[in-house]
């Protein structure tokens, strides 16, 4: 199975319910976007709605961290990309970038990790064999991108010396 690097969610555009008192997509709305691209992505891999319905499993995610670059307002295209930075036998490590599509900007990023889980015992479990594969094959696909500058950011206040 061949992946496109980076993997690229539909273009989606912002809704008037997404547009806080500030007049710019509310930060909630930020991690929406990133998860619909998450979604598509692991339903490329084998790891949709159908999979949790006919395996039993499916994915947490364990941590999260987002930047934000620049505002998006109402109507703005969306476009969400994912690349795969690492996985082992249970989990995914990912970047996000989201950008205007029509002016060309980078808005915000996400850096996350997921765990497989299986939705009986609620508890971690190995990737089957055909996920493993596809997670291998989008992880090698990704292996030529740059490395995101952001991967990795730690939070915290900055100070002048």
């Amino acid at each position: 199975m061949e992946f496109a690097a980076p993997f690229t969610a539909p273009v989606t555009a912002i809704k008037p319910e997404w547009i806080d008192y500030n007049g710019h997509l509310n930060m909630a709305y930020y991690l929406v976007l990133f998860d619909h691209c998450v979604d598509h992505a692991f339903d490329a891999m084998g790891m949709g709605p159908e999979y949790a319905k006919t395996e039993n499993a499916s994915f947490y995610t364990l941590e999260a961290h987002l930047t934000y670059q620049r505002e998006l307002h109402l109507d703005a295209p969306v476009l969400v990309t994912l690349q795969m930075i690492d996985f082992d036998e249970k989990r995914t490590h990912y970047f996000e970038h989201m950008y205007n599509e029509r002016e060309g900007f980078l808005a915000a990023t996400m850096e996350c990790i997921c765990m497989h889980v299986d939705l009986e015992t609620r508890r971690s479990s190995p990737f089957p064999p055909h996920v493993y594969e596809r997670v291998e094959a989008m992880y090698k696909a990704h292996q030529a991108l740059d490395t995101p500058a952001e991967l990795g950011h730690q939070i915290g206040i900055r100070r002048k010396g």
